[in-house]
């Protein structure tokens, strides 16, 4: 997507050759119509897959993923991170690095909301390491649920996250593939994958 590359550019604030700052854009202010651009195209790859179902994790993959549930006429579920008083005590869960945080957590998805006879899409905002990633797939996995792909705004083509997750066979789309943050500059990789 040529628009988020370019407001990438413009607005990303890289903090180290591992972290970049989009906070402007997907983790902290939501631009909702270049949101909403990402939901349709993100659906209109994935949606001859059947999908029935789109999964997130808390917090800022909700509003990507909910443009891709609208587009697709599906519920969004997501799994959260903190327990609440009325949290369901038989929820699938998982314990997952942060890389950003710097922190282990629970993430959580009620078995209410996620049966064996789905198909979901995994849509989320970056991916880096992939260990939030492979929490939600083993919470997808131990549901009996399919997963048919996984959609991400940025991948972090230097770590090795989204890599995991395409040797596991499970499709990978991302908007945007960043190749480097080296010396403070954003490097795209355009190679299709």
């Amino acid at each position: 997507m040529e628009l988020l590359k370019q407001r990438i550019l413009e607005e990303g604030v890289v903090i180290s050759d591992q972290v970049l700052k989009l906070d402007g854009l997907l983790n902290h202010q939501i631009d909702p119509g270049l949101t909403m651009e990402m939901g349709r195209e993100f659906a209109s790859r994935f949606r001859e897959s059947g999908v029935t179902r789109v999964i997130t994790v808390e917090s800022s993959g909700i509003p990507v993923a909910f443009a891709v549930a609208h587009e697709l006429g599906v519920p969004l579920v997501f799994a959260r991170r903190k327990k609440t008083l009325l949290a369901d005590p038989d929820a699938y869960c998982e314990r997952v690095p942060s890389f950003t945080k710097g922190i282990v957590t629970d993430i959580m998805v009620s078995r209410e909301y996620i049966h064996e006879n789905d198909r979901i899409l995994f849509i989320d905002d970056i991916i880096a390491n992939g260990d939030a990633a492979r929490g939600v797939i083993k919470i997808i996995e131990r549901s009996g649920a399919e997963l048919v792909g996984f959609g991400v705004v940025v991948e972090k083509c230097f770590q090795a996250g989204a890599r995991t997750i395409r040797e596991q066979g499970i499709p990978v789309e991302a908007l945007v593939r960043i190749r480097s943050l080296n010396d403070g500059s954003i490097q795209f990789d355009d190679n299709e994958m």
